[in-house]
């Protein structure tokens, strides 16, 4: 099982060293103690840890959908021609870009401000209107 220094970690993370060790001190984070005899981080605890950070809350109930990535947010950008619209999400720290119809578009009512969850499948991006 591979250690890692402190800012090997924290540059996996993208985050800073200061970050790390505050998220070790906090308890969010198991250390090691490394052969230098300096604070480090396990490679499968980080693993861990870095998937943990990926996860957020459920967007809401909905019908039935057969993607698995879900991320609520809010429509940030809409731009609409004769056929086609593209509607940008801030879901998070994520920038989601939808391209659909207009005629979808405008059904959903999607304008900047709106509330919306992006369900991604592969290279499809779909957006839902979730439950009140």
């Amino acid at each position: 099982m591979p250690n890692l220094r402190i800012s090997e970690a924290a540059a996996l993370l993208g985050v800073s060293d200061d970050t790390l060790r505050r998220w070790i001190d906090q308890g969010r984070l198991a250390s090691v103690v490394l052969d230098s005899g300096r604070k480090g981080v396990s490679g499968t605890e980080l693993a861990a840890f870095a998937q943990r950070m990926t996860e957020v809350a459920e967007p809401g109930a909905t019908v039935a959908a057969s993607a698995r990535n879900r991320m609520k947010g809010i429509v940030t950008r809409v731009v609409k021609d004769g056929v086609m619209a593209q509607v940008d999400m801030q879901a998070g720290p994520f920038r989601v870009t939808s391209l659909m119809s207009r005629e979808s578009a405008d059904e959903l009512g999607l304008e900047v401000g709106s509330v919306a969850v992006a369900s991604i499948k592969s290279t499809h991006v779909v957006v839902e209107i979730p439950e009140a």
